[in-house]
């Protein structure tokens, strides 16, 4: 008799969903703690060690907030694109180019004096104007590709992650390079520095710029008509066609909201933690940001406690291996079992338990 039984109709109840991601999470923890083994006997303490260091303190709090902003705001970037059909996985190269618009526009002579929380929102406004144009334009291009020649936006957006990063480190070194050795631009003026939201701590306003950025995707997708439009042409291309939509400047806008809301990962990036730009700056958060979104299944707002649980794991981590001398390698291994486990759940959506037929033969065995 068959253990699994097909649902009528997939279940996307709220109780379902978060009763599998719990068990999937919990799963993936448990066979993480046979990896701290070798490092300390109790396993749990070191999961406690992780919680703490994260989320446990002010302090904590404020890192993990900065870490997941720029995750969010790609996962954001993410739902847009994906929601509409459009497959792109360019944002390494969006955070890059809208770090370096951001850097541009900070180091403009006429933003060395700026005073007051008047003058920092207009610096912010055109921070943050420059950074979705350059990052939306990144991106356009390959929309534009894709909709007018029919490209693969998804080869064309992976390449185009090595162009950005190796213009931005032809500014570094060149144009933009500081007196010294290394490969880095001069630290911004201090009035162009995201302001600090959490006093006593490192957590500045990045996590409300991606929060606001929240709202107007869910807004955009929800309950405008642009948004339908999006997603009817992602949902069927022909259809849509056939409805009125202009398919091919979806993919377009498309593009260029997903390039703008990564560009504003990296404005994030440099206004609040580094100050100022540096070679090598992404990390391969663009592609972390990529996986935030896939396992908040495309949702805006479960973008959000899906990238603080990420960021929580990348702070806990770097305190585990301060700690008791755990490589790092652990938390991506974890990372790994997480996303694995939540892709294979999706089978529990469609497919139910059922033991009846091996209770029936038990019962009914010869001895």
């Amino acid at each position: 008799m068959p253990i699994l039984r097909k649902r009528m109709a997939p279940s996307d109840t709220l109780l379902t969903i978060v009763g599998i991601n719990a068990v999937v999470v919990l799963c993936a923890l448990a066979i993480g703690a046979i990896l701290f083994l070798p490092y300390t006997d109790n396993p749990f303490a070191a999961y406690a060690t992780l919680v703490e260091s994260s989320l446990g303190s002010w302090r904590g709090i404020g890192i993990t907030l900065n870490r997941a902003a720029p995750l969010i705001l790609i996962g954001l970037g993410t739902c847009v694109a994906w929601r509409s059909g459009f497959g792109y996985l360019g944002f390494e190269g969006c955070l890059t180019i809208g770090a370096a618009g951001a850097a541009w526009y900070a180091l403009r002579p006429f933003n060395a004096e700026i005073a007051g929380m008047a003058g920092f929102l207009v610096f912010l406004a055109g921070a943050m104007t420059v950074s979705f144009g350059a990052g939306g334009l990144w991106a356009g291009g390959v929309g534009f590709l894709r909709s007018r020649f029919g490209g693969n936006e998804v080869l064309i957006s992976l390449m185009s992650n090595y162009v950005a990063a190796f213009f931005v480190q032809y500014l570094v070194s060149g144009p933009m390079r500081a007196e010294g050795s290394l490969p880095q631009t001069p630290r911004f003026p201090l009035g162009t520095w995201l302001p600090t939201i959490l006093p006593g701590t490192r957590g500045q306003a990045s996590i409300l710029i991606a929060l606001v950025a929240v709202f107007f995707v869910w807004l955009l997708m929800r309950r405008m008509r642009l948004g339908y439009e999006l997603q009817a042409t992602g949902l069927n291309p022909q259809a849509a066609r056939y409805g009125g939509i202009q398919v091919g400047a979806r993919y377009v806008l498309a593009a260029f909201l997903a390039g703008g809301l990564g560009a504003l990962a990296g404005l994030v990036e440099v206004l609040g933690t580094q100050h100022r730009l540096l070679d090598g700056l992404s990390g391969g958060v663009g592609f972390i940001g990529i996986v935030v979104a896939l396992l908040a299944r495309l949702n805006p707002l479960a973008v959000v406690p899906v990238a603080i649980l990420y960021a929580a794991l990348s702070v806990g981590g770097d305190a585990l291996q301060r700690r008791i001398g755990a490589p790092t390698s652990i938390i991506f291994i974890l990372q790994s079992l997480i996303v694995l486990f939540l892709m294979a759940s999706e089978l529990l959506r469609h497919w139910t338990l059922d033991l009846s037929g091996l209770r029936g033969k038990k019962g009914t065995g010869n001895v």
